[in-house]
């Protein structure tokens, strides 16, 4: 950010230079300040015995470039949107066709921000990083998502302005808000988990499986709209086939699956230690990074060169499946380092973090004993039969991960089991590891024709 591009808002350049200074410095600070989550899991936790939906998707309608069809049943009935087209027309058509919920979540995560700026800076809790407050607090909540937009606009795709501009033309909601809801991952913090486990840790199946647990605010607008949108590019220069694994109108990516066996998962950092070095607020938003791998890359070391290649930004761990090579790297990711983990080499290396045979896993946070050491500890009693159903079961809900979204995905079968927090209006428990769980076959979900 310099000083031309700053007096652009109409802001004081040397303000704005001690603000940008200001936020490098608290950037540096929490990574000397580092500590270790002190959460766990209740020593109380269920399992879950929940029934697993597993009924084929029900087509509901139609329109030029989308189909709209359903999966799951009562509360836990959710949207499968398939699209095709260009980017712009894809936008066009889920704009179109999910008009309504699509203005909603775009209407619903704005007053969501601005609700957690005004708890952030009265002092109470939110889940916003501490630099982006104090940049609303000096130029309000538009230009600080403005701002954070432009240092991440010259490492972005053209296609995710274009998609937007498409979603913006149907709905009637301006491309401004559309583009500044989805800087929110670079913006908060979040909690989740993650496992890749093949060969002796899956023996009785032979399946790669990996999982996904999204821990994020439950409270926030996101559990009311669960979507699979399901992308079929009609030119290669867009990619692939692909799945989202989000919410309507959304259309940045950290639950996912591709048409090329590659799934992703995603946590973020609240407790790195020294090895993650310095973080940046200029590069790609890692929600449109991890789409990147879903919609381009054929094989794991496509998305490893992607990720060691790109801008990187926050304090992340990610997580890339490859189904067909039966491969799972985590990955230490920040603007220094990008570090590929697999089984023998997994950090941090700890007593309550130990490496397990043909498995890599993280629970919650990069410095987490207490959850590391009930995720590890399930592992080891299903070692040689972690599958979708034991995952439910008895690890995503004795860790307790995994409140507002969860996929198990098996690679190998190129089956996805999901689960979402309660909606407004539902019964049963609020989260998503309590409730009953979805089996979607993303094979039949990718041969879908318009």
């Amino acid at each position: 950010i310099n000083a031309e591009y700053m007096g652009s808002f109409g802001l004081d350049p040397n303000c704005a230079m001690q603000l940008v200074s200001a936020v490098l410095l608290a950037c540096i600070a929490a990574h000397a300040l580092a500590a270790e989550c002190h959460g766990k899991p209740s020593p109380d936790a269920k399992p879950n015995l929940n029934p697993i939906h597993t009924g084929d998707a029900v087509f509901v309608k139609s329109i030029k470039n989308a189909k709209l069809y359903t999966v799951g049943a009562g509360d836990e009935t959710l949207n499968v949107l398939h699209l095709w087209g260009t980017p712009y027309e894809m936008g066009v058509a889920q704009g179109t066709i999910l008009k309504d919920k699509a203005t909603q979540l775009v209407d619903n995560v704005w007053s969501y921000l601005e609700q957690e700026v005004e708890q952030a800076i009265n002092g109470t809790f939110h889940h916003l990083q501490p630099w982006f407050v104090d940049l609303v607090a000096e130029f309000g909540l538009d230009t600080g998502l403005d701002i954070t937009y432009d240092a991440t606009r010259r490492y972005t795709g053209p296609y995710f302005e274009e998609e937007i501009a498409g979603l913006a033309h149907a709905t009637g909601v301006s491309e401004a808000k559309i583009r500044r809801i989805h800087m929110i991952g670079e913006l908060t913090k979040g909690d989740c988990s993650m496992f890749g486990a093949w060969g002796n840790a899956t023996a009785s199946t032979g399946s790669l499986m990996q999982l996904r647990a999204l821990d994020w605010d439950v409270d926030g607008p996101f559990r009311n709209f669960p979507q699979i949108t399901v992308y079929h590019p009609t030119e290669a220069r867009y990619g692939h086939a692909f799945a989202n694994i989000g919410w309507t109108g959304w259309i940045g990516a950290i639950t996912g699956i591709s048409s090329k066996r590659l799934a992703i998962s995603e946590i973020g950092v609240a407790f790195p230690d020294d090895t993650f070095g310095r973080e940046s607020r200029f590069g790609i938003p890692f929600t449109y990074l991890l789409r990147d791998i879903l919609q381009f890359d054929n094989s794991l070391q496509d998305a490893e060169n992607r990720i060691t290649h790109a801008h990187r930004t926050c304090d992340l761990i990610l997580g890339v499946g490859d189904g067909n090579s039966k491969q799972f790297r985590g990955v230490q990711y920040s603007a220094s380092v990008a570090n590929f983990y697999t089984d023998t080499d997994m950090m941090p290396i700890a007593d309550w973090h130990p490496r397990m045979n043909d498995t890599v896993y993280y629970g919650m946070d990069w410095l987490c004993p207490g959850y590391n050491e009930v995720l590890h500890a399930q592992l080891q009693k299903f070692y040689g039969n972690i599958t979708a159903e034991n995952t439910i079961r008895e690890i995503t809900s004795i860790t307790q991960t995994g409140n507002l979204q969860i996929a198990v995905y098996d690679l190998t079968n190129m089956i996805v089991h999901t689960a979402n927090a309660r909606r407004d209006g539902s019964a049963g428990p609020l989260n998503a590891y309590e409730r009953p769980f979805v089996r979607v076959d993303f094979n039949k979900l990718f041969a879908e024709q318009p």
